[in-house]
């Protein structure tokens, strides 16, 4: 399997690049395999592996495992710490970030007014529409017909927005406030 695992990598490549799987003899050739039966054996370790999987067309798609990443430990923001080459467990992003997509979008952040938070210009957060939030959460709002991404809070005024940038004001609604989504995540590529 540790052969395959290099392959998988070669399929995981190849699918990133190009949103679908090779047919059999492209996989021989992407991996170097001439024999079909090789292609086969491979293939069908790979899926009872659960890396990969047949669609209803009987073409190749990828299967549960194929988007988990393995998390290698943890690494320190401090003092170097030794570093630690055994196996750790997976995740797969979607399924740590998205609970349930039909209610799940993802919206870029744009200005600076929750740097405090963590979320800046250009990074991307990940939210569950129509999920409970209270005071303290971090949610897209509509606030007087406009959308933003604040903290909900709460006083005996009632419920305002409070950003997580101290240069900038909490925001009282003047005629409407509601809550379009709960912020469950978010990411950024360098």
């Amino acid at each position: 399997m540790s052969k395959d695992l290099e392959y998988l990598g070669k399929l995981r490549d190849y699918y990133a690049s190009h949103r679908i799987l090779p047919s059999f003899a492209g996989i021989g050739t992407l991996v170097g395999m001439k024999s079909k039966s090789a292609v086969s054996a491979m293939v069908k370790r790979l899926m009872e592996a659960g890396f990969l999987d047949y669609a209803p067309d009987r073409r190749l798609q990828p299967g549960k495992a194929f988007f988990e990443r393995e998390i290698l430990g943890s690494v320190r923001a401090g003092l170097p710490q030794p570093a630690n080459d055994s196996p750790g467990d997976v995740l797969t992003i979607d399924e740590y970030l998205i609970e349930t997509p039909s209610r799940t979008v993802l919206l870029s952040i744009k200005g600076d007014s929750m740097v405090d938070a963590g979320l800046l210009p250009g990074d991307t957060v990940v939210v569950k529409k129509g999920a409970p939030s209270k005071a303290g959460d971090i949610v897209v709002a509509i606030v007087d017909n406009e959308f933003t991404v604040k903290y909900l809070a709460h006083d005996k005024a009632g419920f305002f927005l409070k950003p997580g940038n101290r240069a900038y004001p909490p925001i009282r609604p003047h005629d409407h406030l509601e809550i379009f989504g709960l912020v469950v995540g978010s990411f950024r590529k360098y």
